[in-house]
């Protein structure tokens, strides 16, 4: 299957953004992609880095104005496109959710964000509620989609649990970089420990791994950060963690590539990983943590 990742940077300037995106997926499209992935928040800003209740009016409805905008650029490209959307579901309810557009331009179906950081620059917790539609894939007519979002990725139990329901790919719309202040050093082991913490989910479970940031500065609106320079360098990792490609980490860049997703048959007989996991010994697992 030839799939493809949508590495962008972002401005104030919604409309254009989205334009943006429209005719990267559209070149894509031309060079044969089947399922295209978007970074996590693609319309806009990544707005988390401040608490400011205004934000609020950014979010939408699913069904709402992306689905139908993109599910008309996915039927008429006959595409799988992974979005991933500021829900509003309710007043004062609200979600990071990815939804899966099938190539007729309909929900396929939706992922709401599990984990939720809170941390400086990325407040999370104060605009997302963690989802409640657990580690479940999404069936498409181009396989069944294990799509996680963001701080997600640090978890192996959700890449596990999506690989146990039969996801068939494992999918992270991402919105990660660095604080200005952090050392060079700092800087490498950070990128490096993120992409290592995937490539071995890509392992763990036998399964290729398609990871899709954004790239690009945006300045930190209270000022009281330096801002956040996102890193880029989405990639695609097949099923023994090899890096099949990657992108830069400060440019706009497509990526279209094959994949060969009967790999994971070939890599489970060789690596049974499932076979062999003592089930029976896991219970400590749903624990927070183990009291001596």
């Amino acid at each position: 299957m030839k799939i493809a990742l949508i590495q962008q940077s972002n401005t104030a300037n919604r409309t254009e953004n989205v334009a943006n995106l429209e005719n990267n997926i559209r070149s894509c499209s031309s060079e044969g992609a089947e399922l295209i992935v978007l970074q996590e928040l693609h319309n806009g800003l990544y707005f988390c880095q401040t608490e400011d209740p205004e934000q609020f009016e950014l979010a939408e409805t699913i069904p709402g104005p992306s689905t139908i905008s993109f599910g008309k650029l996915a039927k008429e490209l006959n595409l799988v496109i992974v979005l991933s959307l500021f829900e509003k579901r309710a007043a004062g309810l609200y979600h990071n959710t990815a939804v899966v557009l099938e190539k007729d331009g309909t929900i396929a179906g939706k992922y709401r964000k599990m984990h939720i950081p809170d941390d400086p620059a990325y407040y999370e917790k104060f605009y997302f509620t963690p989802g409640d539609l657990g580690f479940e894939p999404i069936q498409t007519s181009v396989g069944k989609l294990g799509v996680l979002v963001c701080w997600d990725q640090w978890y192996p139990e959700a890449a596990r649990l999506m690989a146990m329901a039969g996801a068939e790919l494992l999918i992270y719309p991402t919105a990660i970089g660095w604080e200005s202040t952090d050392t060079e050093d700092e800087k490498l082991r950070q990128r490096n420990a993120w992409m290592t913490v995937q490539r071995g989910h890509a392992v763990a479970n036998g399964l290729h791994v398609l990871t899709c940031n954004r790239t690009g500065y945006e300045p930190d609106p209270s000022g009281i950060t330096n801002g956040i320079q996102f890193w880029g360098n989405s990639f695609v990792a097949g099923p023994q963690g090899e890096i099949i490609s990657q992108a830069s980490y400060d440019e706009e860049e497509n990526i279209v590539i094959d994949i060969d997703l009967k790999r994971s048959e070939t890599i489970r007989r060789m690596w049974p990983f499932f076979r062999d996991r003592r089930i029976d010994a896991f219970d400590d697992l749903t624990k927070r943590w183990r009291e001596k």
